[in-house]
């Protein structure tokens, strides 16, 4: 299986792979999102390590069950043969009505097929209140990079 584009990256595709992952992110489909790694792909995310698509793919369905109204805006911050490095920031609710802010930054690591083999996240969060919110949805267009990261 091939997943385009593959690397080596240049910053162009390296910014197609990160709005492609961006978008996957945003469906919370965790079947959609889970086939863009490896089968034996290894995650740290937090305080959790993970191995294998449906490791990851379980994850992604306890994250979404509580990360309510979840919109993710991902930026590409530097790249190089293989890996791509991203800052990103999201919001969501938890089943209270709580709105969070979290920040953080990846290191992915990909096979020459283009999948995923190695994610690396260090994510930290936010309380906000439902008014000072600022992303909605999906990017429904070009916006101007990714929002200030305060």
């Amino acid at each position: 299986m091939s997943r385009p584009p593959v690397p080596p990256f240049t910053e162009e595709s390296a910014l197609v792979k990160v709005q492609s992952a961006e978008d996957a992110w945003n469906t919370c489909d965790p079947d959609r999102v889970a086939l863009a790694y490896t089968e034996d792909s290894v995650w740290r995310n937090r305080h959790e390590f993970l191995t294998g698509r449906d490791e990851i793919r379980d994850f992604l369905r306890r994250k979404w069950d509580r990360e309510l109204d979840y919109a993710l805006r991902k930026e590409l911050w530097a790249v190089t043969g293989n890996r791509i490095s991203v800052r990103f920031q999201y919001e969501c609710h938890d089943a209270s009505g709580q709105w969070w802010r979290s920040y953080g930054n990846e290191q992915w690591e990909f096979d020459e097929s283009g999948l995923m083999r190695r994610r690396e996240a260090s994510i930290n969060d936010l309380r906000i209140a439902a008014a000072d919110r600022r992303i909605f949805g999906p990017r429904s267009g070009p916006e101007p990079g990714l929002l200030p990261l305060r």
